[in-house]
């Protein structure tokens, strides 16, 4: 994990569930296959954590099981 310093070309993304009332979102890009960038829609400035994609994969698991 760490952060990011050229992410100019990143193409990020809010999650579907957002909707388009610009609530509390975070959005994500994809860097290599290997990482997965993460940052808060409201003040995309403010950071970024930059995540490997297997700790993103079981951040997802992880919060697909507490939601059930």
């Amino acid at each position: 994990m760490g952060s990011s310093s050229d992410l100019t070309r990143a193409q990020w993304r809010k999650s579907s569930y957002s909707g388009n009332t610009g609530g509390d979102c975070v959005e994500v890009a994809d860097l290599t296959p290997a990482a997965i960038a993460v940052r808060d829609s409201k003040n995309p400035a403010h950071g970024v954590l930059t995540l490997t994609a297997t700790a993103w994969g079981d951040f997802l698991t992880g919060l697909s099981a507490a939601t059930k």
